[in-house]
């Protein structure tokens, strides 16, 4: 994908760049915390207020160095409006198709972190409700048990859309990786946080070969709605907050 010489849409530069900001942070983050793989992995956002343009990483930059004004926007046309450098082929055809097909999909996280990945190697690997904080994600979790290479084409990001539909919010990739979406950057990045610790914690119990303690179903949801309350999500956004400060004091060009 080219670079395009289109005007950026004038909505409220504040709103524009905190969003830059935000996604620098979460891509910081994830490369801290060995959720990236080389400069392959991609994460959007759409800009609030603005439902037919996203922000996302360009291709060829290292997570670790990437700052807000290094994110290129696109458009509905899937027009890269500004940036250095257009995303990698395989980050439009998965998010372009991802924000436009999945109401709530604002935010679109997608990484090989090693532990989520694991699970997606396993035939029939799931994320089992075997631990607390895999509750978080009950019922919230789609599986795409297909893979088919390279994600080079529209029928890719088609077919992760249709996975996640309009009731999940995290899709397990067979042989690939994991797209975590959500309402806000905050959100999404407390999820990918949460799910990288809860698969970290099903393979190592997987690892001693003894049988997994399963939840009932009827305190699995339970839990699961408790942790989707009010407060629940409160906390997400102060994770993430907290964050931002300790880049505020160690790596403060991010917001650049």
């Amino acid at each position: 994908m080219a670079l395009a010489s289109v005007p950026v849409s004038p909505v409220d530069s504040d709103v524009r760049h905190q969003t830059r900001i935000d996604l620098a942070a979460a891509l910081r983050w994830s490369a801290r915390m060995g959720f990236h793989e080389g400069i392959c992995n991609h994460f959007s956002a759409v800009i609030p207020g603005e439902d037919d343009r996203f922000l996302i990483n360009p291709h060829g930059y290292h997570w670790s160095e990437i700052r807000a004004g290094d994110l290129v926007e696109v458009d509905a046309d899937g027009n890269a409006l500004d940036g250095k450098e257009p995303p990698e082929p395989t980050a439009f055809f998965i998010h372009y198709h991802i924000h436009r097909l999945v109401p709530n999909a604002k935010v679109v996280l997608h990484t090989h972190m090693p532990y989520a990945t694991a699970l997606t190697m396993l035939e029939d690997g799931r994320l089992e409700p075997t631990l607390q904080t895999s509750l978080k994600f009950y019922d919230a979790v789609a599986y795409d048990d297909l893979y088919n290479g390279l994600a080079l084409d529209d029928s890719e990001g088609q077919r992760i859309a249709a996975a996640l539909g309009t009731g999940k919010r995290v899709a397990f990739l067979a042989n690939h990786g994991v797209v975590v979406t959500g309402q806000s950057i905050a959100h999404a990045f407390d999820d990918l946080y949460y799910l990288e610790r809860a698969c970290q914690a099903q393979v190592i119990a997987m690892s001693t070969g003894r049988p997994m303690r399963r939840i009932p179903q009827d305190v699995a949801r339970m839990t699961a709605d408790q942790m989707s309350s009010d407060s629940e999500r409160a906390q997400a956004v102060r994770h993430f907050e907290a964050l931002k400060r300790i880049l505020d004091r160690e790596e403060p060009e991010y917001r650049d």
